[in-house]
């Protein structure tokens, strides 16, 4: 059935003359006439529109090949659907790809913002350069703080650019015709690249360690081959890290189009009950290793924290639901 008999049918059976769906619409009942005698099509904005009059999908009225009516469906009673067209959604696609490359930069400043103070605190200590232990602990923590800042900086100017598209986060969508099959071929076309990058930045994560562990075996404690060991570890992990968050943050963007993977209606009702133990737990893991940090000058051992807070929070976060769950 084409949509110039599905609009015929459903007027019918709503028992609308065309002059009454005509009203209902704002046009001319000439243009009903049209539509229904295909001689004319009704633009994507008026599509929709008769989706709403009529309670059935876009998807019905634009697919010859669905015949039965499929009514909107709500994820709960009070709730209607946010509709992204393919304009929206092709914005969204293009700001995420441009912005994904900046999000990892931030995170790899993070991850090497520690790097010079370890290596010049070792050095100095060593007698390999001739700088006081204030020196070395000056330049190194003026470099770490610049590279937290600019991280910071693009995560806040990030985060205000992404507020147009916070719906596609956390409510349920519907898009509208064509968005589906121009989401998914672009998806299809990137997943080669998502999953190289994917591959090569957890084999960085994994074989970052391996310095540490040879000179732990063949080098003497306290020689300098150790620190040089563990800036190279973090330049690895950093270099890692950019590599998955570039990758994850497109592929995510095809899923939050697509409800697919972590954006499914029920994975955003999820996290609209949980969101706030994320927010929580990582404003008290920054504190605390700030606090240790600053505290014991022993900033080439607290980094450690980010690892094991990155693991412990999976964990905290499915004992949060299980206790949900069970307390109903």
């Amino acid at each position: 059935m084409i949509l110039a008999e599905k609009i015929m049918e459903l007027r019918k059976k709503n028992g609308w003359s065309q002059e009454e769906l005509a009203e209902k619409m704002e046009v001319s009942r000439q243009s009903i006439s049209k539509w229904e005698s295909a001689q004319s099509v009704p633009d994507m904005g008026r599509i929709v529109r008769l989706s709403d009059l009529f309670g059935v999908s876009t998807d019905y009225l634009l697919k010859d090949d669905i015949e039965a009516e499929e009514p909107i469906s709500l994820t709960d009673p009070g709730t209607s659907l946010r509709t992204v067209s393919i304009e929206e959604a092709s914005s969204f696609l293009r700001w995420k790809e441009k912005e994904a490359p900046r999000i990892a930069l931030g995170v790899m400043l993070c991850i090497l913002s520690p790097v010079l103070l370890m290596f010049l605190g070792g050095a100095q200590e060593m007698g390999r350069i001739s700088l006081t232990e204030n020196q070395a602990a000056g330049i190194g923590m003026a470099v770490l703080l610049i590279m937290v800042s600019c991280a910071v900086g693009i995560f806040v100017t990030t985060s205000i650019h992404a507020r147009p598209f916070e719906y596609l986060e956390k409510e349920p969508i519907e898009t509208l015709y064509g968005v589906s099959g121009m989401v998914r071929e672009r998806k299809a076309s990137f997943q080669p690249v998502f999953t190289r990058q994917l591959t090569i930045g957890i084999m960085l994560c994994v074989m970052a360690v391996l310095p540490l562990f040879v000179t732990m075996i063949f080098v003497e404690d306290g020689s300098f081959s150790q620190v040089y060991a563990i800036c190279l570890l973090l330049v690895l992990v950093s270099i890692g890290a950019l590599l998955i968050v570039r990758s994850s943050i497109i592929w995510g963007s095809y899923q939050q189009l697509l409800e697919e993977g972590d954006y499914t209606r029920e994975a955003k009702a999820e996290s609209r009950k949980y969101g706030w133990i994320a927010g929580s737990y990582w404003m008290l893991v920054t504190a605390g290793y700030l606090a240790w940090s600053f505290i014991t000058k022993k900033w080439d051992q607290t980094w450690i924290v980010w690892p094991v807070a990155g693991v412990a929070f999976g964990a905290i976060y499915e004992i949060a639901k299980a206790l949900r769950r069970k307390n109903g």
